[in-house]
């Protein structure tokens, strides 16, 4: 008769000593099994309670529902199906009792993909972290853009506010997959997805608007619409505009020339937000595929309508005109980039002492000078994004905490300007250089005094002298060095000192990711670590390189050590993934 059997068959126990205990547990071939003799049968489950762990073998059963002590999920006895969403179905096992023994069947059963797709909707609907986790490790294996595009359409319908950090993490993150240690993947992918949950958790849902009907309005009518509505802060009807340009056929080019104009419209809106979460919106299309250009693009409106602008606050109208001076070099633009022939490459340092200084009229003529010179205006703002580095890079401990901030937003939207432009050439958005270069020099006071930069000469006649901590030594020492709080300088001499002794870039873009994802980061410490990553590995030249990654340390530095709370959950789900015993005794 067994030979009959398919292979997975395997022998578990005498069924009369389940009988007499109730239950048992043994080990099977790596699986350790939970029997429970009720109602004149005997039922297998996996002993670990798919919650957290703790042994099944060690709860009750009653009227069909096993029942675990730790959080007291509930199960049905026969299938696995929970009763608590906060858990996940046990895996129960085929059984038959074949004389005086108890066999059961332990053959893979069912897609895992299929259900854990299935269960990361769960997880997002009712914001249960461990759900989540369990998911990612799951949809990593494979292509991790599918979990994306799970948290892409969830985040987009669930939100009424529309794009928000939420979806800005998750877009981060899946920026950062392809720069990170395999181990680290599903957990930046859970920390993605679980920053989308809590941004929804409790927020009424998106009624998407629909397209205009039988309109002949092109892409370029559609744009100056929604320029006009963003102008007068109507949401709706901006967002009308949105959805009906993608439903003409546009383009990625061309949808990205429409959002970018009406965000450089007015100055530096919502200190960057809305140019960064635009950027952001397209590069998750980019990563989830751009069948869902409607409903993400058309969550941005809200923000265009609503946000801040510039020109109202008394910093940017006094003591110096900065929006007089950023409108006249508007004006100038159109003749300044009719130079025609191609564009030359433009080295930050041509840039940057004038950036960094303190006399805006002479910042705006120098980012003049050179688009009239032929300067590829990607290559212009990323001699901005450069300046707004060092800006993070020289910030001295003695300011307020919260600044930052005030200079993250600075790099953020400068990054953003030139992914943008590089996406799309919008002749629009090249105002945004000019406003990403105001707020730099806005920012000039956050350098007083400028914290000195660490020097690489000193740590290569350090690696001469006979420090022999190679790069990998150095790379432990700045994750001790980020258990601590305060270390700040620490941090910048540790980044400075792994280049200088000839470090891989790539692995040290690595170790920062694997820094991020470890802790409970905040929004704008993610924002901080993927804009790095972008601008270091962006082919820039290696002292600049390695100046934006001492502004990246620095700044995670600054904002650690964090609760841990988050990798612990994915720890647990980690090792329930793996098969390992959580909570049983060895």
């Amino acid at each position: 008769m067994s030979s009959e059997r398919p292979a997975g068959w395997v022998r578990a126990a005498r069924a009369s000593d389940v009988s007499s205990a109730g239950r048992l547990a043994v080990r099977l071939d790596g699986h350790t099994i939970a029997l429970f003799a009720w109602n004149g049968q005997v039922y297998a489950v996996d002993n670990r309670c798919p919650h957290m762990g703790f042994p099944l073998d060690q709860g009750s059963v009653a009227d069909g529902i096993l029942t675990c002590h730790w959080h007291h999920a509930r199960f049905d006895l026969v299938g696995g199906g929970t009763f608590d969403q906060f858990a996940d179905d046990v895996r129960a096992y085929p059984v038959e009792v074949r004389g005086p023994d108890v066999y059961v069947d332990l053959s893979p059963r069912g897609d895992p993909r299929a259900h854990h797709r299935r269960r990361l909707r769960d997880g997002l609907e009712r914001n249960i972290p461990l759900v989540i986790a369990k998911a990612a490790l799951v949809l990593d294996d494979g292509d991790p853009a599918e979990a994306v595009q799970i948290g892409l359409e969830f985040g987009t319908r669930y939100r009424a506010a529309g794009w928000g950090p939420g979806l800005t993490i998750l877009t981060c993150y899946a920026n950062l997959l392809p720069r990170l240690d395999p181990a680290d993947r599903p957990w930046a992918l859970y920390h993605g997805l679980s920053a989308v949950a809590r941004d929804t958790d409790g927020a009424p849902p998106r009624f998407a608007l629909a397209p205009l009907p039988d309109s002949t309005a092109d892409i370029g009518r559609l744009t100056a619409w929604f320029r006009r509505f963003v102008e007068v802060r109507d949401a709706e009807g901006a967002e009308r505009c949105i959805v009906s340009a993608v439903r003409t056929g546009a383009d990625g080019a061309a949808l990205a020339r429409l959002l970018f104009a009406a965000a450089t419209d007015h100055r530096f809106i919502d200190t960057g937000h809305v140019l960064d979460f635009t950027n952001k919106a397209f590069e998750a299309l980019d990563a989830a595929g751009w069948t869902h250009a409607e409903p993400v693009l058309a969550a941005l409106a809200t923000a265009y309508a609503a946000a801040d602008r510039m020109e109202e606050a008394n910093a940017w109208r006094h003591p110096v005109d900065l929006v007089a001076i950023v409108e006249a070099a508007a004006a100038a633009l159109p003749a300044a980039l009719d130079g025609g022939g191609a564009r030359r490459a433009v080295p930050a340092g041509e840039l940057v002492p004038v950036l960094l200084g303190d006399d805006p009229k002479a910042i705006a003529a120098a980012l003049l000078g050179a688009l009239r010179g032929g300067a590829d205006p990607a290559d212009v703002a990323g001699a901005v994004a450069y300046a707004a580095a060092l800006r993070i890079a020289r910030f001295p401990v003695s300011n307020e905490f919260g600044d930052w901030d005030t200079a993250l937003h600075t790099f953020t939207f400068a990054n953003a300007v030139q992914q943008g432009l590089r996406r799309s050439g919008s002749v629009p958005l090249v105002r945004g250089i000019f406003d990403a270069a105001m707020s730099v020099y806005l920012d000039r006071f956050l350098n007083v005094p400028p914290a000195a930069l660490p020097d690489p000469g000193s740590a290569r006649r350090d690696a001469a002298g006979g420090d022999a901590r190679d790069p990998r030594e150095v790379l432990h020492e700045l994750a001790a060095a980020l258990d601590r709080r305060q270390q700040v300088a620490p941090a910048a001499r540790l980044v400075t000192a792994y280049l200088a002794r000839g470090g891989p870039v790539d692995r040290l873009l690595a170790a920062l990711g694997h820094l991020l994802v470890r802790e409970d980061r905040n929004f704008h410490t993610i924002q901080m670590v993927e804009a790095a990553v972008r601008q270091a590995g962006g082919g820039r030249a290696d002292a600049e390189a390695a100046h934006i990654l001492v502004a990246a340390a620095r700044y995670l530095a600054a904002h650690a050590s964090t609760v841990r709370a988050e990798g612990q959950t994915f720890e647990i789900a980690r090792r329930l993934h793996r098969g390992e015993r959580v909570f049983e005794e060895e």
